[in-house]
Formats: C-alpha cells, structure tokens, sequence
C-alpha cells in the first residue's frame, strides 16, 4: 500500500475510532484487545497508529515485562486481570497471556505440564471475561521469516531501534518452525465461537493496520454518532491583551528557535523551520514505516 493511500485510509479511520472511544466513555464498555504474533511482526507499531489521537486515559497499552519471582508463583492469569478495563476503557495488550502458548514453551519458560494446563484453562477463562460483558478481540499478525529476518536486520542496523532486540528475538530466527507449532497448536485449543482468533497479513505493515483496525471497528457496536461539537467562547477584551513575552526576571530560562541536535556545530535556530503541514506529513510516513 503506498503512501497517499494509506494515509487516506487512516484519516478516514481515525474518525470512526473517534465515535468508538466515545461510545466506549458514554455507555461504560469494556473492551479488551490482543496483540500477538512473532517478533517483528508489527504490533507495536499497530497500536501506536490506533492509538493516536485517542484519549490516553480512556485508551491504555499494556505490555508486562518478564514475570517477577513473586508473580512466578502466583495463578498464571493474575497479573494479567489486574490490567482489566473498568468502565469506559479500552485496553490493548502488547503480547498477553498468550506468553505462555508461544515464547515460553518454545524458550523453555515453561514447563510442558504448564503449557496444556494454559491451552485447557485458557478457554474458560476467556468465556468468564466474556460473559462478564468485556469485549475481548484477539489477533494474531502474522509475518513471514524472510521478512522476519528483513526487520530483524534493519532494526540492529538503526541505532535508535536496536532496543527491540533481544536475546529472544535473536533466539527466534532458529526456532521459527518451532513457533509455527506453537502457534498452531494455540489455534486448535483455545480458537473458540466464544473469542475466536483473527489472523492478519503484516508482510505489509500498512496494508495490515488499515486491515486490522477496520476490521475491529466493524466486531464492535459503536453508535455511528461522532463527540458533541465544541463551542470555543470567544476572548475577552477586558484585563491584558494576552501576549506572553519572553524576557523579564526569568529569561534565561526561555527557549527560543529550533535546537539543532543533528550536528555539533551551528547555532540554534538556524536553518529552515519545515511548515507544520510538511512535519506533520513526514511524522506520519515515519510512524506508517516503523
């Protein structure tokens, strides 16, 4: 999907997402959505695109570090129920409880015995959060291992991504095949008419936001109502005009012109400042690359 096309598709996009959050913050749902798949697959990225623009304290990621020795010995699902949504909130988990149907069995995190007690339980734990009223989707981004591998190689080649791999990332270019049937056998336990599994093509990472995001608007019952327009009161002419000026008491403490931080040399706020709608146009096809 080329540039122009996707960024039509997510402006259209961002509106509906705008009706779901408020139909989620004026009915009191409860939605929960997964984000799996391998390394590299683009999930990261995808919930940064859904999520922009919606208000943060109605819409929470959560992506849980390695367990601690204490969360070791607790239920399997504890940690996870804490980040549950109260009324009003969406929330989207980066990776899940599905840890233990995929990385942990293939790493040796687990033990086999763990591992079928997941792929039993996790049904019926499902079917609570379900019936309890949560709106549970789940989605699996599925990347091929050329691509895998391409990622892989651009990420350890750009200094300022080289934060997303790990050892286990590393560890899962060799166990691919092992993870193929993990996954598969994910699939088989716990792809229910309760919480079925979605599979989305991430080869294309903009192909599969535009892709993933539409199709969670449509499982959802969002009332098709945008917010209620905003009156701005107009400014009043009494008291100061309004104007902050730098300088005073504290001017040492004003920043001003735009801080070159790509070289050592040259001064602040030399150069060309690009227009907003040039930065914003290019924030975009960053994030639409990430």
């Amino acid at each position: 999907m080329d540039t122009k096309e996707y960024e039509h598709h997510i402006k259209d996009l961002r509106v509906e997402l705008a009706k779901l959050e408020y139909w989620v913050r004026s009915t009191g749902a409860r939605v929960v959505v997964l984000f799996e798949g391998r390394d590299a697959a683009g999930k990261g990225g995808t919930i940064d695109v859904l999520r922009t623009g919606m208000n943060p304290r109605t819409v929470r990621t959560v992506a849980l570090p390695a367990p601690s020795p204490r969360q070791q010995t607790q239920w399997y699902f504890q940690r996870y129920v804490e980040h549950l949504p109260a009324a009003s909130e969406i929330v989207l988990f980066d990776r899940s409880w599905y840890n233990r149907a995929g990385v942990e069995p293939v790493m040796g995190f687990c033990t086999p015995e763990q591992h079928q007690r997941f792929l039993r339980d996790t049904p019926h734990f499902e079917e609570i959060l379900v019936a309890d009223g949560i709106h549970l989707r789940k989605y699996y981004l599925s990347v091929t291992r050329e691509e895998q591998h391409r990622r892989f190689k651009a990420r350890a080649e750009n200094p300022t991504k080289r934060w997303k791999v790990s050892p286990v990332d590393l560890a899962a270019i060799d166990r691919f095949d092992a993870y193929t049937v993990a996954k598969e056998e994910m699939f088989t336990a716990t792809d229910t008419d309760t919480s079925p599994w979605y599979v989305v093509d991430s080869n294309d990472k903009r192909s599969a936001r535009v892709n993933l995001i539409s199709h969670l608007l449509a499982s959802l019952p969002y009332a098709d109502k945008e917010p209620p327009s905003i009156e701005i009161p107009p400014l009043s002419t009494r008291g100061t005009s309004g104007v902050e000026r730098a300088g005073g008491r504290h001017a040492h403490r004003n920043i001003t012109g735009r801080a070159n931080t790509g070289s050592k040399t040259g001064a602040a706020g030399e150069g060309k400042t690009p227009g907003k709608t040039a930065t914003r146009q290019k924030d975009e096809r960053a994030a639409a690359d990430r």
